[in-house]
């Protein structure tokens, strides 16, 4: 009989063992990444968790209520932040008329209204008005009317309101409320959390009103999506709790919240106790004590539910101005856990999360809060990484002997079959047993053995991959051969019509710098520039490097690999170029070279593309009246005094950055005029700009549109306070000299605003 099966065995083996050998191998590397931890992995399972998220159908929780203060409430209440006496209405309004159970402010008063005008008043009835008799009496009886701070903490007080504040590394401003715990309380026992040096919490007056308060400051991963929260955070030896925390903690009645650990203290011994697992935070209500699950760093997973918004379906969202006015049925709001918040446009609260980009930051607290009020969380377990290691194994095992010795078709069946029963099994953990369990290892283990599998029976198709990289090394940029040699079918060095993005960058006073330097040094000096911004269009954006001439770049985005961001591409690749530049320049400087300052054109346009030349030289180019604008807009670079200029149709095919309108051009040889700009940085990133310089940019914008409606005088004072303020600014000097001309001798009646480039 054994040998009955040796015998039957051993062909199979000899065919198929060294492959399914290979499998195996595979799966011991999956088996090991998953218990070494990769970022990469754990990004990809991130990813992985935002899209069961987004498959789950929102239910609405009436018990929780959202007051907005929307587009509607700004138009009529006016604009935001309101004066608190608003504030004091909005409160009276929930707490006495709607008898709402607990409000929580997704937002802070870190500092005092003096918008009544009181202040005012007084310091004139103590200086010019002194002499007015009666005055002081009467500014006495004005007084409690016109303390907004002090109508809203009466307005609060005796109320189950909660206020929010955030924490901050650089201010310590306004009161702490009473921490949850502190440092004393644990007995001895180690609590990791996220710590915070400073706050921006509310004035005294307002906090000591309040029922409680609660961070709101956003947790996001490093990509910048908000998936977990902060339940507790340290500052300085207290524990204060999240808005979320702080706000469900007042709808229950809870008399305290306190950590909860695997084990009692008394169990432990001295060394231990830093070491104790921390369990659950609990809310003790007089119904009973309230887990809640916590991970690292006293973080919970958020659990979005919806798309956000008043559409999303999650949670009922009421307009603020209607609570004001009184207009809301009293049915939605009697006995409800409300929160209040934003989601009006240029407000600021708006996150990043795995439902939506733009999901309004005070539905996070809402969504915590009913994750708190149903007692059910997505949580990580302890045996999750065991679960994990044995779903690898398994699955590893059996597919690398089954792929092993089947064809094709089977190999494909299998495959496309594990994929659907892994995401099947692990889509009922998350739902039904709220279990957050990786699945990116196993998942990426089965595609690696259908790969390996695949490439196995395939793998003489290396030899045509070496063909296509020798036929298009020659023009195509080498970071792009090798997607091509894995799908020649769709790429061809054909000419066709397509909508790219071009890119030129040239070194200004190349002559000058070329005299100055000896040929060895100038060919080293053209190097190490050359260097850096290839690798700044190639490696970090993509493009496609067309050519060099002399000591200028010529590059596109879009082909022959197809780009739909190609504009965004080139304009993040342009800011980066200028950045090694400045870079650059500095060694240069360091070492006695000619500074370094480079002016960069883009445009964005329809224009030929594929192999083009002679019989002799060919290359993979492209051309067109959009690739010549971005030339032209290079060399008006140095005209208008920026570094970088793009066209309007860039402009508009990349609207994630900040831009400063320089003017309208024709160019030599065109007709149609072209609107230019100068793109500062990624809107992302303008949080991080100098307010100061987003006020520039506002007074710039006015400035030119004074300009453009002949208001040449107003035009001329508001470009001398910007000449004034910016010297160094070359945009602003050549607008004073246009300006000044333009007083002297005004254009005539039929005068369009458009600046004629006479040269290229």
């Amino acid at each position: 009989m054994k040998q009955a099966w040796r015998a039957a065995l051993a062909p199979i083996l000899r065919r198929h063992g060294a492959r399914a050998l290979l499998g195996v191998l595979v799966s011991v590397a999956a088996a090991i990444l998953c218990l070494a931890g990769n970022e990469n992995i754990a990004r990809f399972d991130a990813m992985l968790g935002d899209w069961r998220m987004r498959a789950e159908t929102p239910q609405l929780d009436k018990r929780i209520v959202i007051v907005d203060i929307d587009e509607k409430s700004l138009a009529q209440v006016g604009r935001f932040p309101w004066s608190r006496d608003i504030q004091a209405r909005l409160v009276r309004q929930l707490t006495r008329h709607y008898g709402v159970a607990a409000l929580g402010f997704d937002i802070s008063f870190p500092e005092a209204d003096t918008s009544s005008g009181y202040a005012v008043l007084q310091a004139l009835a103590h200086g010019e008005l002194a002499g007015v008799a009666g005055l002081p009496a009467q500014l006495e009886k004005l007084r409690p009317a016109m303390d907004y701070d002090g109508l809203f903490a009466s307005a609060m007080r005796g109320q189950p309101v909660v206020l929010g504040y955030s924490v901050s590394e650089r201010q310590t401003k306004g009161v702490l409320p009473k921490p949850a715990f502190s440092v004393a309380d644990l007995n001895g026992r180690a609590v990791t959390a996220y710590v915070a040096r400073g706050y921006e919490a509310n004035i005294a007056l307002l906090q000591a009103a309040a029922q409680g308060a609660g961070i709101f400051t956003a947790l996001t991963d490093a990509d910048g999506v908000l998936r977990s929260s902060t339940l507790l955070q340290r500052i300085g030896d207290g524990y204060y709790p999240s808005l979320s925390l702080a706000t469900a903690a007042v709808y229950l009645q809870a008399r305290a919240i306190a950590p909860s650990f695997t084990r009692t203290a008394d169990s432990l011994s001295a060394r231990q106790l830093d070491n104790a697992g921390l369990e659950h935070i609990v809310l003790f209500t007089a119904r009973g004590a309230t887990p809640i699950p916590v991970g690292e760093a006293l973080t919970t997973t958020v659990q979005f539910r919806g798309t956000g918004g008043p559409d999303g379906g999650a949670f009922r969202y009421v307009s603020a101005s209607d609570v004001l006015a009184g207009s809301v049925p009293p049915a939605l709001l009697q006995g409800a856990l409300v929160l209040v918040g934003t989601t009006a446009p240029g407000l600021n609260d708006i996150r990043a999360t795995p439902v939506n980009a733009q999901y309004p930051g005070v539905e996070v607290h809402a969504n915590l809060i009913k994750s708190i009020l149903d007692g059910r969380f997505k949580a990580r377990p302890d045996y999750a990484l065991a679960f994990e290691l044995v779903q690898i194994v398994l699955s590893g095992m059996l597919l690398a002997g089954a792929l092993a010795v089947l064809p094709p078709a089977g190999v494909m069946l299998v495959t496309l079959g594990a994929l659907a029963l892994t995401i099947a099994i692990n889509l009922y953990l998350y739902a039904v047993r709220d279990l957050v369990l990786g699945s990116a290892v196993v998942l990426l283990l089965i595609v690696a053995l259908f790969i390996v599998n695949l490439a196995w029976g395939y793998f003489f198709e290396v030899r045509k991959g070496r063909a296509l990289v020798a036929r298009f090394g020659e023009y195509v940029a080498p970071e792009l051969v090798a997607e091509m040699a894995d799908n020649p079918q769709r790429y061809t060095m054909d000419g066709e019509n397509r909508e790219l993005t071009v890119l030129f960058a040239d070194v200004r006073g190349f002559t000058a710098i070329s005299e100055q330097l000896a040929p060895a040094t100038l060919r080293e000096y053209i190097n190490e520039y050359l260097t850096a911004m290839s690798h700044d269009i190639r490696d970090s954006h993509g493009g496609t490097l067309d050519k060099y001439i002399g000591d200028a770049v010529m590059a596109f985005w879009g082909a022959p690999v197809a780009f739909s961001d190609h504009a965004s591409r080139a304009v993040a690749s342009a800011l980066l170029m200028q950045r090694s530049a400045a870079r650059l320049n500095q060694q240069f400087t360091e070492r006695g070279w000619p500074p370094l300052r480079i002016g960069i054109g883009i445009n964005t346009g329809s224009m030929h593309v594929g192999d083009m030349g002679s019989r002799i030289r060919r290359a993979y180019t492209v051309m067109g009246d959009s690739v010549n604008l971005a030339s032209r807009l290079e060399g008006a670079s140095k005209r208008y005094g920026v570094d970088i200029v793009v066209g309007a149709a860039t402009r508009a095919a990349a609207p994630e950055f900040l831009y400063r309108e320089l003017d309208l051009i024709r160019v030599l040889g065109k007709q149609e005029a072209v609107a230019i700009f100068e793109p500062r940085c990624l809107l992302a990133d303008a949080a991080a700009v100098e307010p100061a310089e987003l006020a520039q940019l506002a007074r710039w914008h006015a400035a030119l549109d004074r300009l453009r409606a002949r208001d040449w005088h107003a035009a001329a004072v508001l470009i001398a306070q910007l000449q004034a303020d910016f010297p160094n600014d070359g945009l602003y000097r050549l607008y004073a000299a246009r300006v000044e001309r333009y007083c002297r001798t005004p254009p005539a009646a039929g005068w369009d605003g458009v600046t004629a480039l006479d040269s290229k």
